[in-house]
C-alpha cells in the first residue's frame, strides 16, 4: 500500500487507479484518524481526569495542529477526497463542540464560584449553534453547486466577512486559532 503511495508521489504524471479502499489509507486520512484519537482522548481527560489538564491540552492542540498537516498532505500527495474532507470537518466540529460542552458545564454550573452561570450557559450554547449552523450552511450551499467550500468561486457572492475568511490566510488563521486558543484558555 505504502509502496503505491510512494510511486504515486515519485511519478505524479502517471495515471493511477484509486479504489475506495485506497482512500481509507491516504496519508491525510491517516493523520485524520490520529486527530480523532487525540480529540476523544483529550475530551475524556477533561471530563474524567481534570487533574491531567496539561496532557488534555497537549492532545487537543495536537489534534488542532494536525488539521493544518492533513490539508498540506492532501495537496502534496494529491490525495484529496470527499471522505477526507468530511472526516476533517466532522473532527473539527466535534472537537470544538466537545470543548464548548465542557466549558458549558464548567462555567455554567450555578453552584460554583461563577455568579453568571446562566450567561455562560447561553454564551457557550450560542457559540456551539453558530459553529454548527455556519459550517453546515457553507458546506451545503457549495456542495449543492459541486464546488469546494473554500474556493473563490464558491464564495464569490458571499458576505464580505465570509470571503475574507476563506481568501485571506492571516484573517482565517486569526479567527480559527484565536477562537480555539480562547476556548483552551477558558478551560
Amino acid at each position: 500500500m505504502y509502496l503505491l503511495l510512494i510511486l504515486r508521489y515519485l511519478f505524479p504524471t502517471m495515471t493511477w487507479t484509486t479504489t475506495t479502499n485506497d482512500v481509507f489509507w491516504f496519508i491525510p486520512n491517516l493523520i485524520g484518524y490520529v486527530r480523532v484519537i487525540f480529540s476523544i482522548t483529550s475530551l475524556l481527560l477533561m471530563v474524567f481526569m481534570p487533574e491531567m489538564w496539561i496532557l488534555a491540552i497537549i492532545l487537543y492542540l495536537s489534534s488542532f495542529i494536525g488539521d493544518l498537516f492533513d490539508g498540506m498532505a492532501a495537496r502534496a500527495f494529491n490525495q484529496t477526497s470527499t471522505f477526507g474532507g468530511l472526516l476533517d470537518m466532522v473532527t473539527d466540529r466535534c472537537t470544538t463542540l466537545g470543548l464548548l460542552f465542557i466549558l458549558y458545564g464548567e462555567y455554567g454550573d450555578t453552584d460554583k464560584q461563577y455568579r453568571y452561570g446562566s450567561v455562560f450557559r447561553m454564551l457557550f450554547l450560542s457559540l456551539a449553534l453558530l459553529d454548527i449552523a455556519s459550517h453546515w450552511c457553507q458546506m451545503y450551499s457549495t456542495a449543492a453547486l459541486q464546488i469546494h467550500h473554500k474556493s473563490d468561486e464558491g464564495n464569490a457572492n458571499r458576505f464580505f466577512l465570509v470571503r475574507w475568511y476563506y481568501q485571506y490566510l492571516p484573517f482565517f488563521g486569526y479567527c480559527c486559532v484565536g477562537a480555539e486558543l480562547t476556548y483552551i484558555a477558558l478551560y
